[in-house]
C-alpha cells in the first residue's frame, strides 16, 4: 500500500486507528473472533452503531418564569439545559445552546407575560436557535399565552393577535404547544400544530375543596367565562352564580346584576385572568350587595398589571388565589390576601406524557 494512498480512520467506540485504502479497492476485515475474514469494500464499510438518542429529553428556560422551570425540572427529574440569553445596550437578544440538543425531545418553557413584546421575542428566538442546532421536536410550553384576548375582530379594523402569535410560533420552528388555560379554547384552532390546552382549575379546585368552605356558590365573573365556572362548580358539586358585566373600553367593565341567588352564600369568583383587577373587585361588592357572607376569588394567571394590586389590598375580598404560571411582582408578594399555588406538577406530568407519547387526558380531572 502506498503511503500516499492510505487515510487514518478514527474508530468511534475503540478510538483505535486502522488504514484504508481510498477508492472502491478491498479492506481486510476481521471475523467476530479476530482472525481475518472476508473481504468488504471500503465505500461499503459502516460506522459501528450507537445508541439511538433520540429520546433524550431537555428542559430550557427563558427569561420571563425561570422559577417555574426549576420547579418543572425538579418534578420531571431532568437538569435545566444549559443556555446564555443575553442582551445588546439597545435590548436585542442574543441566545446560545451550550450542549448538544441534536435529535433531542426539547421543551422550551416561557410564558409570554410582562413585558410582553420582549418575552415573545425571547422565546422565538431561542426557538430558531434550537431549530437550527437540530433539536429533533420542540415542544414550547406557554404557561401564559400573551394576546390570548385579541382572539376576533370585536370591532372594525383590529388585529387578531392570537392568530398572529400563532403563525409566529410555528413558523419559529415549534412542533407542538402546552398551554395552560387559554382565554378563548378556539385558539386551539389557530395552531397548524398538535396543542396540549392544560387546566389549572385541578390544582385550584383541591384547594377549595380542602377549605371545606360552606354555603359555597361558584360564580363567573362574565357570560364568556360560565363553561369555566360550571366545570368548577360540578367538581365542587355546588350551585353556579353569573354576573352580567358589560364591557365599555379596555380594562374598564360595568358589572350590571347577578343572576342567581347568592344571598347568604360564601362566594367563589372564579377568572382566567386578573389584569387590572377592576372587574374582580366590582364583582366582589355587587355579590356583597346582593346579600353574600364572604367572597374568595380565584384565576389561572395573575397578570396584576396597573393598579390591581392595589385595588385587591384595598377590596372586601376575602383571598386571591392565583398559580405561578406567572412570576408576582415583589410588591404582589407583600398582599397577605393573593396566595400562589404551583402548576409545576401539572405541567411536569404533561411534559412527560407528550415525551413518552401517552394520554395526558387525566390531567384534565
Amino acid at each position: 500500500m502506498n503511503e500516499q494512498d492510505a487515510t487514518a480512520v478514527l474508530s468511534p467506540i475503540q478510538g483505535q486507528t486502522e488504514e484504508t485504502e481510498t477508492g472502491s479497492q478491498s479492506v481486510p476485515t476481521l471475523s467476530a473472533q479476530g482472525q481475518p475474514g472476508g473481504q468488504l469494500k471500503a465505500s461499503e464499510k459502516k460506522r459501528t452503531s450507537r445508541p439511538s438518542e433520540s429520546r433524550r429529553m431537555k428542559i430550557f428556560c427563558g427569561s420571563s418564569n425561570p422559577a417555574l422551570c426549576e420547579e418543572i425540572c425538579k418534578f420531571v427529574g431532568v437538569p435545566m439545559g444549559e443556555a446564555r440569553l443575553q442582551r445588546f445596550s439597545d435590548g436585542e437578544v442574543h441566545f446560545q445552546l451550550l450542549e448538544n440538543v441534536r435529535g433531542a425531545d426539547v421543551f422550551l418553557v416561557q410564558p409570554t407575560c410582562f413585558p410582553v413584546d420582549q418575552h415573545l421575542v425571547e422565546l422565538l428566538i431561542m426557538m430558531d436557535a434550537l431549530k437550527r442546532a437540530s433539536a429533533g421536536r420542540i415542544t414550547v410550553v406557554i404557561p401564559y399565552y400573551g394576546y390570548a384576548r385579541q382572539d376576533r375582530k370585536d370591532r372594525p379594523r383590529v388585529a387578531i393577535t392570537s392568530k398572529l402569535v400563532a403563525d409566529l410560533l410555528t413558523t419559529a420552528g415549534a412542533n407542538r404547544a402546552l398551554l395552560v388555560d387559554l382565554h378563548a379554547a378556539q385558539i386551539q384552532g389557530f395552531f397548524n400544530i398538535p396543542v396540549d390546552h392544560l387546566f389549572a382549575s385541578p390544582v385550584l379546585v383541591s384547594y377549595f375543596r380542602d377549605m371545606n368552605l360552606p354555603d359555597l356558590t361558584v360564580v363567573s365573573p362574565d357570560a364568556g367565562g360560565v363553561e369555566r365556572a360550571r366545570f368548577f362548580a360540578k367538581k365542587l358539586d355546588v350551585p353556579l352564580a353569573i354576573v352580567d358585566k358589560r364591557r365599555t373600553d379596555i380594562n374598564v367593565t360595568e358589572v350590571m346584576n347577578v343572576i342567581g341567588d347568592v344571598r347568604g352564600r360564601t362566594c367563589l369568583i372564579l377568572d382566567d385572568i386578573i389584569d387590572t383587577a377592576g372587574t374582580l373587585v366590582k364583582t366582589a361588592d355587587a355579590l356583597l350587595e346582593q346579600g353574600a357572607k364572604q367572597v374568595y376569588a380565584c384565576a389561572s394567571h395573575p397578570v396584576l398589571s396597573g393598579p390591581a394590586i392595589e385595588r385587591i389590598r384595598e377590596s372586601r375580598l376575602k383571598e386571591v388565589v392565583v398559580t405561578n404560571t406567572i412570576p408576582l411582582r415583589e410588591e404582589a408578594r407583600k398582599v397577605d390576601k393573593i396566595k400562589v399555588l404551583s402548576v409545576a406538577g401539572l405541567l411536569g406530568r404533561a411534559i412527560e406524557s407528550i415525551h413518552m407519547e401517552t394520554s395526558v387526558s387525566s390531567l384534565f380531572n
